[in-house]
């Protein structure tokens, strides 16, 4: 994802630094050096660290011109080979390039590098020698500029300098006669300019990757100013008590700033989002939509009206209220530690968790909460589930349990349901199995010939266990023997004529569950999580963990 600039470096050119304050240094170090307060000779403290320092050179992997720092092996070399360069100008007593510049640097960069020691790490020789010009992060293009890019070439040539004046002294110990040992002024040298060039584009490149990281995290940062003003705004307007958020949702200005919000939540959740699709066209009217589902609960409860069919529609606005009240409680916790958040969105896992509770909340709500029928139809569903598990035992267990063969049931108890209520359930069905269920003007029917010839077969069936019934309310006894029979298949009927049919309905039924599963698994998956959810569980979701960046 990033272009590699193009670099030519002279063999035996030694490159001088001289921008940010480093040139003075270097001249001092240069100047005491022609002077002659530096001794040719080497000691053996100082002769022992350079030939630790040949050592550890020979050491190094190099994928042809280039040292191999990409490996594990490598880059351990690659490491005890600069540990050796900076015993080696330590044991030589050689000035540091100067290193204030590190104090400007942010909190994550000052625990790299702590204080004015050399600290030579791996990654940045790694940058100087890759030269990568542009990076992208969140989706977004960044450029290096040219002067990072020239610093990246210089540290290479001291780099490339460094290392002829080592093999020098390597055949001159190989071949005494032939070749003679680099002197000390050379070794301090080499070893000064690479401390200068080094510091020199580690000061340009650590300050340019921090104005990239603070851009990358604009994105969290808007979204947090948004938070701040929703904020801001349901303080200052009075909200009466038990209005469920209703006078807030008069407000024009707060209709706005909760819209640029939203916007900002989704637009982290396309960069950030990796668990899930990154979705970022899902709206704010959801989310009205929740509460006035919420509220007409509240209505309905308060009001003392049987409150069974509208579990589901409960549970379903209140993931879609939650999960964007956590991603709210989040922004405000990760205001305080900004620096803790990586750049790359997608590497922090409190965030990734929140976006993808919020996205799988809120794509349920626009399908299901949007749509006032297929609302009413997973509502009368799982009413009638719950009513099944009284008759059937065995169903309420294999919820409980998430069971395997409860997701051979569901399929079974939707087109039971629809085949009880044809024009209650039709958009339902329709919603998975769309060829079967065409809404185009041209279409003379609700459903195909094939789904018609199945309702027949159903009505027939059950007219006949109708007619066998012993019990008062025969339509009840019909529809225990059914749904007995979809669950756990061991419902006996003493009718031949109705035991028959009943077992040619259930084998009817098979292959409409397995083409209800099948024909688009996704949005299978998605009801089927649906009814799950709202089977399993009360209308409170579990509380997230601890804060996590």
């Amino acid at each position: 994802q990033a272009k590699r600039a193009s670099v030519h470096v002279p063999p035996n050119t030694l490159h001088r630094p001289s921008q940010n304050g480093t040139s003075h240094g270097y001249s001092d170090a240069m100047f005491r050096m022609c002077l002659g307060e530096d001794s040719e000779h080497l000691c053996p403290p100082e002769q022992v660290a350079i030939e630790k320092l040949i050592s550890t050179r020979w050491r190094l992997l190099m994928d042809g011109d280039r040292v191999n720092t990409k490996s594990e092996d490598g880059s351990n070399a690659c490491a005890a080979y600069l540990e050796a360069v900076d015993v080696a100008a330590d044991t030589l007593r050689l000035d540091k390039a100067p290193r204030t510049y590190r104090e400007n640097f942010t909190i994550n960069y000052r625990a790299l590098f702590p204080d004015q020691a050399r600290n030579y790490r791996v990654d940045v020789l790694e940058a100087g020698f890759e030269q990568y010009a542009t990076i992208w992060v969140n989706g977004d293009k960044f450029e290096f500029s040219a002067e990072a890019m020239r610093r990246a070439e210089a540290l290479q040539r001291a780099w490339w300098e460094l290392g002829a004046v080592l093999e020098r002294w390597s055949q001159a110990s190989r071949q005494p006669q032939w070749s003679q040992r680099p002197a000390r002024s050379e070794l301090r040298t080499a070893l000064v300019a690479l401390d200068f060039a080094w510091a020199s584009f580690e000061h340009k490149y650590i300050a340019e990757l921090i104005d990239i990281e603070e851009k990358a995290r604009r994105l969290i940062v808007h979204a947090i100013e948004h938070e701040r003003m929703a904020a801001k705004i349901e303080e200052e307007i009075h909200q009466p008590e038990g209005d469920g958020g209703e006078a807030l949702m008069q407000s024009p200005i707060y209709a706005e700033t909760q819209k640029k919000l939203v916007g900002s939540i989704g637009h982290l959740n396309s960069v950030a989002n990796t668990r899930r699709k990154g979705r970022d066209d899902l709206s704010r009217e959801v989310l009205f939509d929740a509460m006035a589902t919420l509220r007409r609960c509240d209505i309905a409860e308060h009001s003392g009206e049987s409150t069974e069919r509208l579990i589901a529609a409960r549970i379903l606005a209140t993931d879609v209220v939650e999960s964007f009240q956590a991603m709210r409680d989040y922004l405000r916790e990760v205001e305080h530690c900004l620096e803790r958040v990586d750049p790359h969105l997608c590497n922090n896992s409190g965030l990734v968790a929140r976006l993808a509770d919020w996205e799988e909340s809120w794509e349920m709500g626009t399908r299901y909460m949007q749509h006032e029928k297929l609302l009413n139809a997973v509502c009368d569903l799982v009413a009638e589930i719950r009513r099944a598990q009284r008759v059937a035992p065995a169903l309420t267990a294999m919820c409980e349990e998430c069971d395997v063969e409860l997701f051979l049931v569901l399929p079974r108890m939707i087109w039971l349901r629809f085949l009880a209520e044809p024009q209650q359930h039709a958009e339902l069905l329709r919603s998975l199995l769309p060829h079967r269920f065409p809404k185009s003007p041209e279409a003379k029917a609700q459903w195909d010939a094939e789904v018609e010839a199945f309702l027949e077969k159903y009505r027939a069936t059950q007219r006949l266990l109708i007619g066998r019934a012993k019990a008062a309310d025969k339509e009840q006894e019909a529809w225990e023997a059914l749904v007995q029979r979809v669950v756990s298949g061991d419902r006996s009927i003493d009718s031949a004529e109705a035991e028959v049919a009943l077992e040619d309905l259930m084998h009817s039924l098979e292959p409409w569950s397995i083409e209800l599963q099948r024909h688009c698994p996704e949005d299978w998956n998605q009801c089927s999580a649906i009814l799950v959810q709202c089977l399993t569980r009360a209308s409170e979701k579990p509380k997230p963990g601890p804060f996590r960046v």
